[in-house]
Formats: C-alpha cells, structure tokens, sequence
C-alpha cells in the first residue's frame, strides 16, 4: 500500500491559506490515484507538536552515547517518568516519517524562514539514530519522497532584491538531506507574492502572484501524480518552482 503522510505549518485557516491549499490540492490529486487508505494528516498549527524538555535531551544524549540504538530499545534506556512521557511523545511522530513513502508539508514564510510549529515537529522528530539502520547504518529516508510547498507574500526568487532573505529554502533543504532524504527526491514548490492581493504597496504585483500559483499548482499536480515509491519510479532531478 502507498502511504502519504501530509502536514500543514500554516497558522492561517483553509479560506486564507495558500500552502494550505495547495497541499489539500496534492492531496486530493494523490488520494484519488492511490485511495485514501494510506493517507495520514497532521496539523501542526492546530495540534502543536510539544517543545523538547530537558528531559527530551537527556535520554537523547544517552541514546547517543550508545551508537545507533534500534527504536525497540530506547523505551529501556529512559530514567523516570519525565523521559517516558518525551519518549511517549517522541516515538508515534518518527514512526510516521518512517513509513511514509512521500512526506507533504505546507510551510508560509514566517520572518524569512519557518514557522514555529514546523520547527517544534523538527527538534522531536530529529532524535539521535532514529532514521538510521542499526545493523547496516544505512539511511532509512534515501527512497522517501519529501515534497515542501511554500507560500511567501513577497518574492525571494532568484535575481531579486529579497533572494538572499530566503532562509526558508536552504535550511529545509539543508535539513532534510541531512536527515538522509536524497537531493533527487526533495522537491520544492513556491507560490510567491501572495499578500499582493490585500497589501496595497504590493498591489502592482498582483499579475506576478497569479502566475506563480498558477504554475505552483501545475507543479503540485505533476508531484502529486508522479509514480509512488522511487525504486519503481527511479532517479529523477528535484523540482523547484520558483
């Protein structure tokens, strides 16, 4: 069965959110290919993932200290109540990127970079060892397909005034190759210019911000309706809608 596990950062309701909406757009494209039976949501902004405690860093230092600790053993490396709530906390979230074989997440720019309930999923997902094979060391990610959908309410493509204001792009590229995810299997799609409808100084944009969702949507269906799962689907160069 194909899995798609899909997650939305924006603190915007569906009627004012364009990465919202762009993500719900794949996910319809996706479940009406593959059915919904190995679908799976989370909202980040509605249902805030936790921030790590000292408790949370503890056990992952001594987890660290260890090696590659298989998940199945983590549980008897806690010490007290604190560290088995985190790790209570911890655990369903890394299962759920592990077994999903294409990971959506909507991300607004906020203040150049991410929103904060996107970076509170980072910090716990990210525990030591978790997306490591411990007999092999091989990364468990290399086939998984991440496709991030951005929305900006100006323009940092390249060429622009703004691009080196992008601190979005990099760090999640930076992020998920890191975390084992192959360069030719992270996929970025960027609507730009979104505020140019109700922001009057961005209004003369307005032509500009029609034509990159336009083509983010474009983008978002050909994703959507790729082949699942990259062994069968092969290599093939990350798109990057700017």
């Amino acid at each position: 069965m194909t899995s798609l596990l899909h997650m939305d950062a924006s603190a915007s309701g569906c009627g004012d959110s364009i990465t919202r909406e762009l993500t719900a757009f794949y996910a319809d494209t996706w479940r009406c290919l593959h059915g919904s039976a190995g679908y799976r949501y989370r909202d980040l902004a509605a249902e805030p993932v936790p921030l790590v405690s000292p408790a949370f860093v503890s056990l992952g230092i001594r987890v660290e200290r260890h090696g590659t600790v298989p998940l199945r053993k983590v549980a008897e490396m806690t010490a007290g109540p604190a560290e088995e709530r985190e790790w209570a906390l911890t655990l369903p979230l890394i299962e759920e990127m592990r077994t999903a074989e294409t990971v959506l997440i909507g991300v607004p720019m906020y203040n150049f970079s991410v929103p904060a309930s996107l970076k509170a999923w980072i910090d716990r997902v990210t525990f030591p060892g978790a997306f490591v094979d411990p007999g092999t060391g091989d990364r468990l990610l290399r086939e998984t397909t991440v496709v991030v959908v951005t929305a900006r309410g100006g323009c940092y493509a390249p060429g622009t005034p703004r691009e080196d204001f992008d601190f979005q792009t990099p760090y999640l590229r930076a992020y998920f190759t890191e975390l084992g995810v192959a360069p030719e299997h992270l996929h970025f799609v960027h609507a730009e210019m979104t505020r140019a409808s109700d922001v009057p100084a961005l209004a003369q944009f307005k032509p500009l911000a029609a034509d990159s969702l336009s083509a983010a949507r474009t983008a978002v269906a050909e994703l959507a309706r790729r082949p699942v799962g990259n062994r069968a689907a092969g290599s093939r160069a990350a798109t990057r809608t700017r």
